[in-house]
C-alpha cells in the first residue's frame, strides 16, 4: 500500500466508498490521518467497517459509527501514535470547515453535487486518490509516472505502455481508471515506472501530479453533461500538462483541433514535445492485437513514451508483436463458420467506434444502448464496410432511422436477438462486430457486463 506521512493527524472525509474510496480510506488511515467516510450503500459501509488488521487503527474494526447510522456523530482526532481513526458520517450532514481534505470518488459530478458546494464555501481541498497517489511520491523510492488521457483510447495505450516496460524488463505497474486503485498497491522498486490511465474527472481531483511523461490521445465530444460545454472538458485534459515540469515530456495527437490547440500552446517546450499525426502509415500487420487507425495511434504513442523512458527498439517491437490486448476493446472472441466475433463494448460513443468499423471489410454491426450522442455522424465515413446494422437498446429506434437508405437494418431491441440474427446472416470472411457507441446503462451493469454477455451469448452459438 502507499502511503504519507503528510497525512499524520489531519483530517479527511471520503466520499464515495467503491474501489478508489475504499483505497483512499485505507491508505489515510494507515498514514494516520482522521477519516469520515460515507457512502449511502450500508452494505459498502459495512464492509468496509468489517476489514481486519494490519490496517486497525483506533476506531476501525469495531462497531460503524456515525450519525448516519443512528449514533451520535464523532469528531475524529488521530491517536498520538500515529494510528488513524475510521468513522462514518454523511460530509452533507456536519460542516466541513478545518477539515484537509474531502476526497471524493471520480463519480461524484463536481458541478452539481451538493457536497463539491460545501467544500467550496468551507475552503476544503476536493481531492481524488490520484492526488494522494501524487502527494505521497516524494516518499517513495526514486520513479518515474507515465499520465495518459484522452476521449478514446487511454486503457489499451496504458495497458500497451505497461506490457513493453515488462517487456523490457523495467518494474511497472498501472492503475488509475484502469487495473486496481494505485493507492492498493505496493510501491515499486528504484527506477520502476507507474502508469497511469487518467479520464478527465480524475485529472478534476488532482493538483500536483507531475508526470515524467505525459499523454494526450485525441478529444472528441464526451461527458459533457459534467462540464459547462465542450471548451471545458478539454481544459480538464490540458490540466494533465499545466501540472507538468516543463522539462518533462508530453506527447500529443493532433488529429483533432483541441489537441492541436494545446499542443500548439506548449511549442516553447521544443523537443520535449513530441506530435503524433494522424493517417500515419504503419506496418500493423506482426501486431495482431493492434489493427485499425485508431490502434495505429495508440501504437505511436507507446512507442513514443517507452523511447522517452529510454526503453530499446528491440524491446518496443516485442512489447507490441506479443501485447495480447484488453477484454472488450477489439477482443476477437471467436471464429464460427469462418465469421470473427469482435467484442468492442467498450467503445461507448460514435468516436471510439468509427476506428473499429474502419478495421474489417464487411461488418454485421451490433450497436445501441444509452445515448451519449444524437446522431452516428462520426461513423458515417465507415457505412461502406456494414453489410448490416443490429439495433438495440434505447438507442435502438432513433439509430434505426438513422441508418434507414444507408445499410440495411435489423431493429433487435436487445443483445441475444442481434447476436442470433447477425450469426444468421453472416458469411465467411465477415466480422460480427458489437461496438455499440452508446453507454451500456440502459440494459446492463456496465460495458464489461454487455461485453461479458455479447461472449457468453457468441460461445454458446451452434
Amino acid at each position: 500500500m502507499i502511503v504519507s506521512s503528510l497525512w499524520a493527524g489531519k483530517r479527511y472525509a471520503v466520499l464515495g466508498l467503491a474501489r478508489s474510496g475504499v483505497a483512499s480510506v485505507r491508505a489515510l488511515v494507515a498514514g494516520g490521518a482522521a477519516v469520515v467516510a460515507w457512502d449511502s450503500d450500508a452494505a459498502k459501509r459495512a464492509a468496509l467497517s468489517s476489514q481486519a488488521p494490519p490496517l486497525q487503527g483506533r476506531g476501525w474494526g469495531g462497531a460503524v459509527t456515525g450519525a448516519g447510522l443512528g449514533e451520535t456523530r464523532p469528531t475524529p482526532n488521530p491517536s498520538p501514535e500515529g494510528e488513524g481513526l475510521l468513522t462514518f458520517d454523511d460530509p452533507e450532514a456536519f460542516d466541513l470547515k478545518g477539515f484537509d481534505g474531502l476526497v471524493v470518488s471520480p463519480g461524484v459530478p463536481l458541478n452539481r453535487h451538493p457536497v463539491a458546494a460545501r467544500a467550496r464555501v468551507a475552503n476544503v481541498p476536493i481531492l481524488g486518490d490520484i492526488e494522494l497517489f501524487a502527494q505521497a511520491r516524494p516518499a517513495l523510492p526514486s520513479h518515474k509516472v507515465v499520465g495518459i488521457t484522452g476521449t478514446n483510447g487511454k486503457s489499451t495505450t496504458t495497458a500497451l505502455i505497461h506490457h513493453i516496460l515488462q517487456t523490457a524488463g523495467i518494474p511497472s505497474l498501472m492503475g488509475g481508471n484502469i487495473g486496481l486503485p494505485i493507492l492498493e498497491q505496493p510501491p515499486l522498486p528504484e527506477g520502476s515506472v507507474y502508469v497511469l490511465e487518467l479520464s478527465s474527472y480524475q485529472i478534476d481531483l488532482t493538483q500536483t501530479l507531475d508526470c515524467d511523461v505525459a499523454v494526450l490521445l485525441n478529444i472528441t465530444p464526451d461527458h459533457l453533461d459534467r462540464y459547462d460545454g465542450f471548451d471545458a472538458y478539454a481544459a480538464s485534459k490540458a490540466r494533465l500538462f499545466a501540472m507538468q515540469s516543463p522539462e518533462h515530456a508530453a506527447i500529443i495527437g493532433i488529429g483533432d483541433t483541441p489537441s492541436a490547440l494545446i499542443a500548439r500552446s506548449l511549442s516553447a517546450r521544443g523537443e520535449h514535445l513530441t506530435k503524433i499525426a494522424p493517417g500515419v502509415c504503419m506496418d500493423q500487420s506482426r501486431w495482431p492485437s493492434l489493427q485499425g487507425p485508431h490502434n495505429a495511434q495508440n501504437a505511436l504513442a507507446a512507442i513514443a513514451v517507452a523511447q522517452a523512458l529510454g526503453v530499446s527498439e528491440a524491446a518496443i517491437d516485442a512489447g507490441l508483436q506479443s501485447f495480447t490486448g484488453l477484454a472488450h476493446r477489439m477482443e476477437r472472441v471467436r471464429v464460427r463458420d469462418g465469421v470473427a466475433y469482435v467484442n468492442d463494448s467498450k467503445a461507448t460513443n460514435p468516436e471510439s467506434t468509427a476506428p473499429a468499423l474502419a478495421a474489417f471489410g464487411r461488418i454485421h454491426w451490433i450497436l445501441g444502448g444509452e445515448a451519449k450522442s444524437d446522431d452516428l455522424d462520426a461513423c458515417a465515413p465507415q457505412f461502406g464496410h456494414v453489410a448490416c446494422a443490429y439495433t438495440i437498446g434505447a438507442a435502438g429506434p432513433r439509430f434505426a432511422a438513422i441508418l434507414a437508405g444507408k445499410v440495411p437494418v435489423e431493429q433487435c431491441g436487445d443483445l441475444a436477438t442481434a447476436v442470433a440474427a447477425a450469426a444468421r446472416s453472416a458469411a465467411p470472411g465477415d466480422t460480427v462486430l458489437l461496438s455499440p457507441a452508446c453507454a451500456s446503462f440502459d440494459q446492463f451493469r456496465d460495458f464489461e457486463d454487455r461485453g461479458t454477455q455479447f461472449r457468453t451469448l457468441v460461445e454458446a452459438l451452434q
